[in-house]
C-alpha cells in the first residue's frame, strides 16, 4: 500500500466541559437544600449575646427538641410523654459517645427545659447543650 493511501486514524479525546458543569449546579443544590432540611419542626429559640464556639470533629450530637405545648421530637421522631425515656436510652446505649443538643421554644417554661435536662444527664449522654439564637445588636440596645 503507497503511503498516500494510508488513512489517518484519529484518537477520540473526552470532553469534561459538560461533566463539570453538572457537578457544580449539582453542588450548588445541594448547598441550598440541605439547610433546610434541618428546620422541619418549628422551634423558636431564646438568644443570648455570647455563643460559645462549636467544636468541630465530632459526631453529630441527637437533637431533642421540646415544643412550647410539651411536644417532643428526638431527631425528627415525635416521643410519647409515657415512654420518652425509655426511647432517649435506647438511643444512648445505640451511641454512647454521642452527645445531645435540646433545642427548646422560647415560650416553654424554663422548669419543663430543666427537668428534661437532669433527665438526659440521669440517662447518661456525655455532654448535653441547650441550642440557642445569637440575639443581635437591636436587640442588645433594646434591653437596658
Amino acid at each position: 500500500m503507497p503511503l498516500s493511501q494510508k488513512t489517518v486514524r484519529h484518537k477520540p479525546v473526552m470532553n469534561v466541559t459538560p461533566l463539570v458543569d453538572v457537578v457544580l449546579v449539582l453542588l450548588i443544590i445541594f448547598m441550598v437544600v440541605v439547610p433546610m432540611l434541618e428546620q422541619n419542626i418549628r422551634v423558636t429559640l431564646p438568644s443570648i449575646f455570647n455563643i460559645d464556639e462549636e467544636n468541630r470533629g465530632r459526631a453529630d450530637p441527637f437533637s431533642l427538641s421540646l415544643l412550647s405545648d410539651g411536644t417532643m421530637y428526638l431527631e425528627e421522631q415525635r416521643l410519647d410523654p409515657d415512654d420518652f425515656r425509655d426511647r432517649l436510652r435506647t438511643a444512648q446505649r445505640a451511641e454512647p459517645t454521642r452527645r445531645l443538643v435540646l433545642r427548646a421554644d422560647r415560650e416553654t417554661p424554663y422548669h419543663r427545659v430543666r427537668t428534661l435536662f437532669r433527665i438526659c444527664q440521669q440517662i447518661g449522654f456525655p455532654g448535653i447543650s441547650l441550642r440557642v439564637n445569637q440575639r443581635g445588636d437591636e436587640q442588645s440596645q433594646a434591653k437596658p
